[in-house]
């Protein structure tokens, strides 16, 4: 830019750029305090040693976990979050190498073992060893005092100091497949595929309980005083108290069951797909996938205070509950994006050439480098304004000057962009076809560039201008506000390539958006789009031309009315429409909210007067109230700029609080789940009543469908929580209504 521009904007950035500071807290407005909340993350240990159809899985009060593969045991070595360890042979102690170990378990938080000739540990001093005399036992379970019940198929014994005290047995074929105590009643409970029997070593008296069909597994619920019994198809409870077996809940992420934990509160299933807990309340987590786990058969599960270990096929899960508040997460994703996803300033995703391995990622161009980085540089300025620090400011000024550079490098006045990258490089990029040679022979530019990347370019230069207190960044949004808004009012409200034709998006000339039936989400869409970007740049630089234009738009060509039609009217077009326009309403478009949303601030904080702010308010409003269903973390904080006593704060932190720390863009599936109400095909896109918290889908930026089951592309890319969290995590921190 010229020297004159830039001491204009300087001009104008004092005279004209009225500074409106966030409104401090009132009675009304919802305020959200941070707490502290349990975030959910995986470390994985892939790989088994041999093929086998048994498995056990057993940890000590250390920490120490050991798994039985087989007759060998094996641990899980050097996992940790976000890089993968492996499962090894476990020879720490030499002497167990030659114990022929047919199961473990955890007893008094110690692993204790089971071979052909006794139940034994390694601690207490190594005095703990209760001999029995089964042939090939597969389980056991510890009592009080050092008091097992052993089992071989059918037959039992009871185990007492030092030896079996006591020999029974179930009904012949009644093969054992699950024993568990239970303290407050001094019982074992035995499980057979159709049987199960208590027995008390007290009175050596076996009893039988009830009966089903197709049992799997156990567990003893003490909060509710309750047996939990999986089956093949679901589970069913077991009234302690009353002796009553409940029916049986089908309605769950998925029925075949393989094991069943209780940690106190909670009840933990594993199943054939994957593994999921259940609350206190009946609301289920459910972690399934390579986000979670290794592998998708549970084969065993056991939980250690804030970890809980689930062994697959393909090697261990360990999913950590860790303690923390929302600033403390927001410290996690800020280094995560700094460290990984910057390029030229750039806010970018990060290649990776083999599947969740972030060592071979690479940060390549997208089309939408301008969009995401304006997203990323409104959080940074968000948190600037907030906490004056001097590290968002720095992130600031270099992303800012990515943003400049998207003018600069081409010869086009006031065109921004799609991206750059130094010259050679153009095959291989993404799109070779779009990319222009600078004049500078060292670099190449993209072209094409598209509406969303223009009013995120808006958006953020009326954010920098406003909030952030430093002259340069402020002349620079200014400077360059002022030039993209040129360029369209002088080219007849197109945005004009190096071609000197129309992009394709680039058009809120009245000959292109009226020519839309109402019905058709664009013609609203860049109605309300041009308003802003004309407010804003009028806002800040004075300059009558984009007031002139705004109000010729919105009074001669009905772009007011276009903006204030309400969502519902949103459909697909008519008969008689052309077949881009019926290509452009084939179903609700989720970029078009985005590109909504980033243009509210603008529409709403630089509205012309009053009348047309509260105009602009009904309009946001009604967006707001078709979105709800979604519980998208940055719509329902931006409806927070116009209505900050109503707007759905507690799903906001829902969505921050559950949203994973893990951005590796993994394969999910939630379809097969039972648990899901699935709805009829609808033009929104809404397959289920209830739309799945973000820890359990597919990593998605905001521009998608929350409510997409399935997706993901198998972890060969690592999405950055620069414009996905940090954005609303930090306009949520400069309303005030996350403190």
């Amino acid at each position: 830019m010229k020297k004159t521009q830039l001491i204009l904007a300087l001009t104008l950035a004092t005279q004209v750029g009225i500074q409106v500071s966030a409104q401090s807290p009132s009675p009304a407005k919802q305020v959200h305090k941070d707490r502290v909340f349990l975030q959910d993350y995986s470390i994985k240990n892939v790989g088994k040693v041999g093929a086998t159809s048994q498995f056990s899985l057993a940890s000590d009060r250390n920490g120490v976990v050991q798994i039985l593969e087989g007759n060998q045991l094996v641990k899980p070595f050097g996992g940790y979050f976000q890089q993968n360890g492996k499962i090894v042979p476990d020879l720490t102690y030499l002497p167990m190498k030659d114990k022929n170990v047919l199961a473990i378990d955890r007893y008094q938080d110690h692993v204790v073992y089971l071979d052909d000739e006794a139940v034994f540990s390694n601690a207490w001093a190594g005095v703990v060893f209760l001999k029995h005399t089964l042939s090939s036992p597969t389980a056991f379970a510890g009592g009080n005092e050092f008091t097992f019940v052993v089992a071989a198929k059918n037959k039992l014994q009871l185990l007492q100091k030092g030896q079996a005290a006591y020999s029974f047995e179930l009904p012949a074929g009644a093969d054992v497949l699950d024993i568990v105590f239970d303290a407050g009643q001094n019982q074992f409970w035995i499980l057979s595929s159709s049987e199960t029997y208590s027995f008390a070593p007290a009175s050596k008296t076996l009893t039988k309980a009830f009966s089903g069909a197709q049992m799997t597994a156990l567990a003893v619920h003490s909060v509710k005083n309750q047996l939990v019994v999986g089956t093949q198809n679901g589970y069913f409870t077991y009234d302690l108290k009353v002796s009553e077996k409940s029916e049986t809940n089908q309605k769950l992420p998925w029925t075949e069951i393989s094991t069943v934990q209780s940690d106190g509160q909670n009840l933990w299933f594993g199943t054939t797909m994957g593994v999921f807990k259940m609350d206190a309340d009946g609301k289920f987590s459910y972690y399934y996938g390579d986000r979670w786990l290794p592998g998708e058969q549970v084969k065993d599960l056991i939980v250690q205070g804030n970890k809980t270990h689930v062994l697959t096929e393909n090697g261990l899960g360990t999913i950590v509950f860790e303690e923390m508040t929302l600033a403390q997460k927001a410290e996690i994703l800020e280094k995560q994006m700094r460290e990984r996803h910057i390029r030229h300033g750039f806010n970018s995703s990060l290649d990776l050439m083999e599947a969740g391995n972030l060592a071979t990622g690479q940060l390549d161009d997208s089309d939408n480098d301008g969009l995401w980085t304006t997203m990323y540089l409104a959080g940074e300025a968000f948190r600037y304004a907030v906490t004056k620090s001097p590290e968002a400011l720095q992130n600031c000024r270099e992303s800012l000057e990515a943003m400049e550079r998207l003018y600069t490098v081409n010869d086009v006045e006031g065109f921004p962009s799609r991206s750059f990258e130094r010259s050679g490089y153009i095959p291989q990029l993404s799109d070779p076809e779009r990319w222009q040679h600078a004049s500078d022979p060292e670099w190449d530019w993209k072209s094409t560039t598209s509406s969303d990347e223009v009013i995120g370019h808006v958006f953020v230069f009326g954010v920098m201008a406003e909030i952030v207190d430093d002259p340069w960044i402020k002349a620079k949004s200014i400077e360059l506000l002022d030039a993209v808004m040129t360029h369209i009012v002088k080219n007849d409200m197109y945005l004009i390539d190096f071609d000197g034709k129309p992009t394709l998006w680039g058009k809120w000339n009245p000959d292109y958006v009226n020519s839309f039936p109402t019905s058709v989400g664009d013609r609203k869409l860049n109605s309300s789009n041009i308003t802003a970007m004309l407010q804003t740049a009028y806002h800040f630089t004075g300059k009558q031309m984009f007031k002139d234009k705004a109000f010729e738009l919105m009074n001669k060509y009905g772009y007011l009315e276009n903006m204030m039609r309400p969502m519902a009217g949103i459909g697909r077009s008519g008969d008689g429409s052309d077949d881009w326009a019926k290509m452009l309403s084939d179903g609700w478009n989720h970029s078009d909210d985005e590109m909504y949303y980033v243009g509210y601030w603008g529409l709403y904080r630089y509205a012309f007067d009053k009348d047309l702010q509260a105009k602009y308010k009904e309009s946001i409003v009604d967006h707001w109230e078709a979105e709800r269903p979604e519980k998208e973390g940055l719509w329902n904080i931006m409806t927070a700029l116009v209505q900050p006593e109503n707007f759905d704060l507690e799903e906001s932190i829902w969505f921050l609080e559950r949203h994973p720390i893990d951005l590796i863009s993994w394969t999910t599936k939630n379809s097969h789940r039972k648990d899901i109400e699935l709805l009829e095909a609808n033009f929104r896109g809404q397959l289920t009543k209830e739309v799945l918290p973000p820890s359990e889908t597919r990593i998605a930026r905001h521009n998608a469908n929350r409510f997409s089951l399935d997706g993901g592309n198998a972890g060969k890319v690592e999405y950055s929580a620069g414009d996905i969290w940090l954005l609303p995590y930090w306009m949520g921190r400069y309303l005030e209504v996350i403190k």
